[in-house]
């Protein structure tokens, strides 16, 4: 059944008027002189619940800051359903939809004007799927429309255990099968565990990868987000051949694997880039408490496990004394206590509704949310919860070529968010 969401208030606004330039995704520069209507009341934080902790946080606005509330009209619909455990998403250049299905460790293709969903694509590396892994993130070559390749996350089985890897394959021309799927990047070293893959992959203007690995989640690995002779808790970039690109921080350590970019990472599963300044940015799950986003700087160390503004889930503090801040670790932008889960996420640069230009927009597991947040200078100044009646899961969100938010849950359904 369709569920419709609308602003439930009308209320009393200011006009802001702000003209947008920076980059899109792919670094492109985009330039607009549109008018944006935003509300700039201030209103309670949207999160009312019992911290988890009593930290403080760093600075003013890191977390818990005003809320927001959409002026314009709008709706979330379910335009598909009964899809299997939906990771990933990706747009294809007509416009639909490229899913990867996690535990079937297989691709369909969703056509968000029908609602119709392709049989499953073949052809793919066989997956880890117990746990948290699976068939995870995967993005289109940047040349898709005349190569047709594919780059894709997945928890790879071996001897021994499993890994976070990259795969890469030519989607083929009848769209069933991935063609030539081979493995150009593993995460290492192997471990036997079912958690904290991270799993989100992202092409950067030069034509080169970012892919987030997680820690692995034991006390026995969680260390090694700290290490760099290690690719556990990092942002690596890397080519499409899966070696490490040129003009890594780490390229000259010998003690470093050469593709860390950054690192002391938890478990990474959004990254996106700031359309107005191009910096990349990531959405992170913290333990109990502490989930974050920050902006990724080359070389820079996250904190992990060091600091942390959560607990772990069973109750006792991280570290002894538990620290949330320490000279060359860097600080979170924002952070949630409790939790977002945040799974995939998007920066808005459409224009049906002009008040989200430039937001960005996190999908919230746990939570069963989608979180929209203001950002201005590098600072969220407000948020907002989309769909938060639905009680869905949601994995990632995306945007589509008709300038539509999409979503996909852990439920399986697939929401179109537009004006309505």
């Amino acid at each position: 059944m369709k569920k419709q969401l609308t602003s439930a208030l009308v209320y009393a606004t200011a006009t802001a008027f702000i003209s947008c330039s920076g980059t899109n995704n792919n670094g492109t520069e985009i330039k607009d002189s549109s008018t944006i209507v935003q509300d700039t009341t201030k209103y309670p934080p949207v999160e009312t619940g019992k911290a988890n902790t009593d930290y403080k946080p760093a600075f003013e606005g890191q977390t818990r800051i005003a809320g927001v509330k959409t002026k314009t009209p709008y709706e979330g619909k379910v335009i598909a359903q009964g899809l299997k455990n939906p990771w990933g998403a990706a747009v294809l250049p007509d416009g639909r939809i490229l899913v990867t299905q996690q535990r079937e460790g297989n691709m369909i293709i969703l056509d968000p004007t029908t609602g119709s969903v392709s049989a499953p694509i073949t052809g793919l590396p066989k997956v880890d799927s117990d746990g948290q892994g699976g068939l995870l993130g995967l993005t289109l070559d940047p040349d898709f429309a005349s190569n047709r390749m594919v780059y894709w996350v997945f928890s790879e089985p071996v001897t021994g255990g499993n890994h976070t890897a990259v795969g890469k394959g030519k989607l083929s021309a009848d769209e069933k099968t991935i063609e030539g799927a081979t493995v150009i990047y593993q995460a290492l070293p192997t471990y036997k565990g079912k958690l904290h893959y991270g799993g989100r992959i992202i092409f950067d203007k030069e034509g080169n990868l970012f892919v987030s690995t997680g820690e692995r989640s034991d006390k026995e690995t969680r260390p090694q987000a700290q290490h760099l002779n290690s690719a556990l808790g990092k942002i690596v970039r890397i080519t499409k051949d899966g070696k490490a690109a040129s003009g890594n921080p780490f390229a000259n350590n010998k003690d470093a694997k050469p593709e860390i970019y950054s690192y002391g990472h938890r478990n990474t599963q959004g990254l996106a880039f700031n359309p107005v300044t191009g910096d990349l940015w990531n959405s992170e799950f913290g333990p109990r408490g502490g989930d974050e986003i920050n902006i990724v700087k080359p070389s820079l160390n996250y904190g992990w496990p060091t600091i942390t503004y959560g607990i772990e889930y069973g109750g006792p503090a991280i570290g002894n004394p538990p620290i949330q801040q320490k000279d060359g670790l860097e600080q979170p932008v924002y952070y949630w206590d409790p939790v977002l889960s945040p799974g995939g996420m998007v920066f808005y640069t459409g224009s049906n509704i002009p008040e989200w230009k430039n937001n960005l927009f996190i999908g919230g597991l746990s939570s069963m949310h989608i979180a929209r947040l203001v950002i201005e200078n590098n600072k969220v100044v407000g948020e907002e919860r989309l769909l938060a009646s639905e009680g869905e899961r949601f994995r990632d969100v995306i945007q589509g070529k008709d300038g539509a938010l999409y979503a996909i849950t852990d439920g399986g359904k697939v929401y179109k968010i537009d004006k309505k």
